[in-house]
C-alpha cells in the first residue's frame, strides 16, 4: 500500500479536515466499482464521496471494509436525497445510509440539494444536526446550496454547514459562493471538477497551460483547484489515472496561468441545477 501523496488539507469551522483531492463515485457501482474504490484507497485517496442517489453506498462500504487502509484514516461522505427532506424520513434515510455501508458511522453527510419547491430543507438540516448528536454522522454539510439557503439553516438551527459541495470548474468558478463559504468557515467542494464531456480538456487555454508545464490537461485543471483552495473530487476507474490525479505537487501554476483560467469563467453559460448528477430524483 502506498503512502498518500502530500496533498494540502482544507479545514472547516467545526474542525473537519479534508484532503484537497478526494475520490468521486458517481456511476461507480457493483463489484467493479468496489475494486476501483479499493484501488483509489491503495494509491492514496482518503476522501470517498458517495450519495444515497448514486445507489452505491453498499459498494462504498464494502470497499472501505475490505481495504488495508485503517477505517479511521478514511473520510466517507454520503448525501440525503431531495425527496426525503421531511424530518422523520430524513432521520430514517440517514440511518439506512449508515446501515447500508455496514459502518458504525459516516464521516460527512450532506443534503444533496435544497429542493426549494418542496421547501423542507431546514427540516432536513435539523435531522442532520440530530444525527450528528446521535453520533452516526461526524460532520454535516450541504450540496448545491446558495448563500440564501445556508443563511436560513444557520438562522433556524445555529449550526453552520462544514461543507458545501457545488459544481465548480474553470467554466463555472462560483466566485460569490466561494467567498461566502470562506467567510463562514465552510469548505467548498467541487463536483464535476473537470467540467463535462471532455470539452474543457480540449480548451486551448487549458491545453496551452498544460503543455507549458509538461502535464496533462487534467493535471492542469486539478492543480488550478488545488491553488484555488477548494476540494476537488475527480473520478477514475483506472489505478494509473487515479494515481496521476493525486500527483499535483511537482509543478505550480503561475500568476499568469491563474489569470488566464480566471478569464474562462462563464457563469451565464451554465444554469444552476441543470446537471442530472443531482437533479434526477424529483
Amino acid at each position: 500500500m502506498m503512502e498518500p501523496p502530500a496533498i494540502p488539507v482544507r479545514k472547516a469551522h467545526d474542525g473537519l479536515e479534508l484532503p484537497a483531492i478526494g475520490f468521486g463515485t458517481y456511476k461507480v457501482n457493483g463489484f467493479t466499482g468496489a475494486e476501483a474504490i479499493k484501488s483509489a484507497l491503495e494509491v492514496g485517496y482518503r476522501l470517498i464521496d458517495s450519495a444515497f442517489n448514486y445507489e452505491n453506498e453498499g459498494i462504498v462500504g464494502k470497499a472501505i471494509r475490505e481495504s488495508e487502509v485503517p477505517r479511521e484514516d478514511i473520510i466517507v461522505a454520503s448525501k440525503l436525497p431531495g425527496r426525503h427532506h421531511q424530518y422523520d424520513q430524513a432521520r430514517v434515510t440517514i440511518e439506512e445510509s449508515v446501515a447500508r455501508m455496514g459502518l458504525d458511522y459516516i464521516d460527512l453527510y450532506l443534503i444533496h440539494w435544497p429542493n426549494p419547491s418542496q421547501g423542507q430543507f431546514v427540516e432536513a438540516w435539523q435531522a442532520l444536526v440530530d444525527a450528528q448528536k446521535q453520533g452516526i454522522v461526524k460532520h454535516i454539510g450541504v450540496s448545491n446550496f446558495l448563500p440564501g439557503h445556508i443563511d436560513l439553516l444557520i438562522r433556524a438551527t445555529g449550526v453552520t454547514p462544514a461543507v458545501n459541495q457545488v459544481e465548480l470548474h474553470p467554466f463555472f468558478q462560483q466566485n460569490e459562493q466561494r467567498a461566502y463559504d470562506d467567510a463562514h468557515g465552510i469548505i467548498t467542494e467541487a463536483w464535476s471538477p473537470l467540467g463535462r464531456a471532455n470539452q474543457m480538456l480540449k480548451d486551448p487555454t487549458i491545453v496551452r497551460i498544460a503543455e507549458k508545464h509538461g502535464v496533462s490537461p487534467v493535471a492542469a485543471i486539478l492543480r488550478w483547484h488545488l491553488q484555488l483552495g477548494d476540494v476537488a473530487i475527480p473520478k477514475s476507474m483506472h489505478a494509473e489515472r487515479q494515481r496521476a490525479n493525486l500527483e499535483l505537487t511537482g509543478f505550480e501554476l503561475d500568476e499568469q496561468d491563474m489569470q488566464d483560467i480566471a478569464a474562462m469563467d462563464n457563469p451565464e453559460g451554465y444554469t444552476f441545477g441543470q446537471n442530472p448528477h443531482w437533479h434526477e430524483e424529483d
